[in-house]
């Protein structure tokens, strides 16, 4: 039986949480089609989690609204995140076969409950990838990604201290909530959830206000990278590349980006001032540690963690993992730790899903250095602010897009995106469905990964 298996049977024996007000493990209409799924019988095409390692685009029920406050979406736009792949791999616990993957989307409403306020049919709108309630001590705060009220799921409290709020698409673990990589979805407290784009803003732009500008600034400004700061970034990708940008436009003096793929050479053209550093192509004898100590007197300011736990780079964690001794390679924070200077600043984005070996506490103590751990970032928070510097120009989305494709090759890309294979040379997509616009000015073309 696997780890992911024996979660969803211990949940399944303690029972859920009283604490929420909105309907959990809804990852599917099919569940339950006389309450999930849409009256008129219609269907849908969906991305779903068949088991470790397998996805498929299926017909599914398209969903009907089942709350008062829920919004209907026809998608318009979706992506794939590279915290998706911890959903393919299993590395998240309780998933389940049939669960609709997919946690950044936008798209145009549809239908909605009586109590809905502030939108109307036909609105363009983006939602957060996490579902607050808009009510409680953190969304009083706009600290959304944190609210008490969308995800019971006991075996998260327990694990936890305190559960996170729902998320779309991403497992039962965050309260079972169907994703948006498909072509209509159900959003809870749509109200709260859902923001509207102006015209100027075009669904290529747009749609990642959903999750991956919001982490990336999240994690820039949480972090606290001041001005003359030196920041050294682990992982080339979206999240990367966007902490790149927004750590120059807070002040950074320098930013070097550590990976070992070809997505350096991606970033080096579109940021001539990032620094690189090939992990993979060290010299004999050194380190990222070391070799960062070389670049910059005492290490950098601030280390910026954009990859995930789940990546072992020794034998040692690569089996610990294998057998579930750990869930997560401390190899990377202890790099961060190790490399910054004394009293340097450590930022943890990359998702983190329970427990570590071999962490060097000793360095974190000894030199005082601040390791945070960012969270997921608290979309309410920061997606108005990064929505007016789209509109003005100050930030550019379209920087990190390589690729625009089908929601029919989706399955495809999950696997060439987990491969990185310099050939695809896939950064980050936009996922076209049957009600997507054409593509908007500046955007990439359509590229079919099946024939």
């Amino acid at each position: 039986m696997s780890f992911s298996q024996a979660a969803n049977l211990v949940e399944t024996a303690f029972g859920h949480r009283g604490n929420t007000t909105t309907e959990q493990d809804v990852t599917n209409p099919a569940k339950d089609r006389a309450k999930y799924a849409d009256p008129s019988g219609e269907k849908m095409k969906a991305l779903v989690w068949e088991g470790k390692n397998s996805v498929a685009v299926r017909e599914v029920p398209k969903p009907r609204v089942v709350e008062d406050r829920d919004v209907v979406l026809k998608v318009t736009g979706s992506t794939i995140c590279g915290s998706d792949l911890h959903l393919l791999h299993a590395a998240i616990v309780q998933m389940q076969k049939g669960d609709i993957l997919g946690h950044e989307f936008c798209g145009v409403v549809e239908s909605m409950g009586s109590g809905v306020k502030g939108l109307q049919k036909g609105d363009r709108v983006v939602a957060s990838f996490q579902i607050a309630c808009g009510d409680c001590l953190y969304c009083n705060q706009k600290l959304s990604s944190q609210c008490e009220k969308t995800n019971a799921n006991t075996l998260e409290h327990g694990m936890y201290g305190s559960p996170t709020a729902g998320m779309f698409g991403y497992s039962h673990f965050t309260g079972g909530f169907a994703g948006g990589q498909a072509e209509y979805v159900r959003v809870p407290f749509g109200d709260v959830n859902l923001l509207k784009l102006p015209d100027s803003v075009p669904d290529e732009k747009g749609l990642y206000l959903s999750d991956v500008l919001a982490t990336s600034w999240h994690c820039v400004v949480d972090t606290g990278v001041n001005k003359g700061d030196v920041v050294a970034i682990w992982g080339a990708g979206p999240i990367g590349q966007m902490c790149a940008d927004f750590a120059f436009l807070n002040g950074a003096s320098r930013v070097i980006m550590i990976d070992s793929n070809w997505r350096l050479d991606y970033i080096k053209t579109k940021y001539p001032k990032v620094e690189t550093l090939d992990y993979s192509a060290l010299p004999r004898g050194s380190s990222v540690t070391s070799e960062l100590k070389n670049m910059v007197h005492g290490g950098p300011d601030v280390a910026l963690e954009c990859v995930a736990g789940e990546y072992a780079k020794g034998w040692g964690h690569y089996f610990e993992m294998l057998f579930g001794i750990e869930t997560d390679t401390s190899e990377i924070v202890n790099e961060m730790i190790t490399s910054v200077k004394n009293f340097g600043r450590c930022g943890i984005t990359g998702v983190y899903a329970g427990y570590t070996n071999h962490f060097n506490i000793g360095s974190l103590m000894e030199r005082g250095v601040r390791l945070i751990g960012n969270g997921q970032a608290p979309v309410h928070l920061y997606w108005e602010k990064l929505l007016s510097m789209i509109e003005k120009g100050e930030i550019d989305p379209l920087r990190m897009v390589s690729h625009r494709v089908s929601l029919d090759d989706l399955d495809t890309i999950y696997h060439k995106f987990d491969k990185r294979d310099r050939a695809d040379g896939l950064q980050k997509i936009f996922v076209q469905t049957k009600f997507s616009a054409p593509p908007s000015p500046g955007s990439p073309q359509l590229t079919r990964f099946k024939e």
